[in-house]
């Protein structure tokens, strides 16, 4: 693997962004969204408006350039008024040739709108590592960015040139990176777990290591000594950081790779192991089920139909 563990996470996790349209708006308007067990993305490509999270909570104001990505799990509406009543998705006429639909009664607003399938990710790692809801604003370090982004996606949309749908769908993916660089620079509001503990700079150098050597038998002592703390100080902050031990969290990057390897090709599962750093096929099949909660070859057959 390499030593860059964002770029790990997201190839173990196989998430993959689509846009699929968005729409235009103006006047008086107001629609819920949902994921549908998929991180729903909004990008606010043009205009203002506003995002309820859910009943009761305190409208955010959304402008022009910002993105917002939530979990997929919880509805949210965007609108320009919170007491207007939703209008559900599937009554939106959409037009057939750039996936955009129109709300209210102008064009002031428009919203792009995608998702990032995180149906390959079983055991939930990215979706674990991310708050319920995320807010990239406009004046964001990764902002420009993501404006050129948005840009280029627009004009893929519209276009309708050979290659666009290909196009777009790796646009969404350097846009949901941008969206995690963001996150790793306000760790503040994520939940614990890899990813904050990717953002806390003293405890990056021992994960970095971690991922580089997956199959090494890393001791507390050195994973310490890279973070330049003591063992005790190392594992009560990569704790509350990580959410986990530091040894536990090694186990669980290993069994995350072995998912995706039993997923994709067929290596021999003895083979497997040692690769992860087990020397017996059966410790590596027993760490596996504890961990996933069914043997390496049953998950295999399971998830290859």
């Amino acid at each position: 693997m390499s030593v860059d563990p964002l770029s790990d996470a997201l190839a173990v996790a196989d998430a993959r962004g689509v846009f699929s349209g968005g729409f235009t708006a103006g006047g008086r308007w107001a629609i819920r969204l949902r994921g549908h067990d998929k991180l729903k993305v909004n990008v606010l490509a043009r205009g203002s408006c506003l995002l309820v999270a859910e009943e009761g909570a305190r409208p955010v104001t959304l402008t022009e350039g910002d993105v917002v990505v939530s979990d997929g799990r919880r509805p949210y509406v965007l609108c320009s008024d919170p007491a207007l009543t939703p209008t559900d998705p599937a009554e939106v006429a959409v037009d057939p040739d750039t996936g955009v639909g129109a709300l209210g009664g102008g064009e002031e607003v428009l919203c792009l709108s995608g998702h990032i399938d995180l149906s390959r990710d079983g055991g939930d790692l990215l979706r674990r590592a991310l708050p319920d809801l995320i807010h990239v604003r406009s004046g964001a370090t990764e902002a420009p960015v993501l404006r050129w982004l948005t840009g280029q996606l627009m004009t893929e949309m519209r276009g309708g040139r050979a290659g666009s749908a290909f196009s777009c769908d790796h646009l969404a993916q350097l846009m949901f990176v941008q969206v995690l660089r963001a996150c790793l620079n306000e760790s503040a509001g994520l939940p614990p777990g890899w990813l904050r503990a990717l953002a806390d700079e003293r405890l990056a150098p021992a994960l970095r290591l971690m991922h580089a050597d997956p199959a090494r038998p890393w001791q507390l002592r050195e994973l310490a000594e890279a973070a330049a703390m003591s063992r005790t100080t190392f594992a009560v902050r990569f704790r509350v950081a990580a959410g986990v031990p530091p040894l536990t969290y090694l186990q669980n990057w290993r069994m995350s790779l072995a998912a995706r390897a039993l997923r994709e090709d067929s290596t021999p599962v003895a083979e497997l192991a040692r690769s992860v750093g087990y020397g017996s096929e059966s410790a590596f099949s027993n760490a596996f089920k504890r961990t996933v909660g069914v043997a390496p070859r049953r998950y295999r057959d399971t998830v290859r139909g």
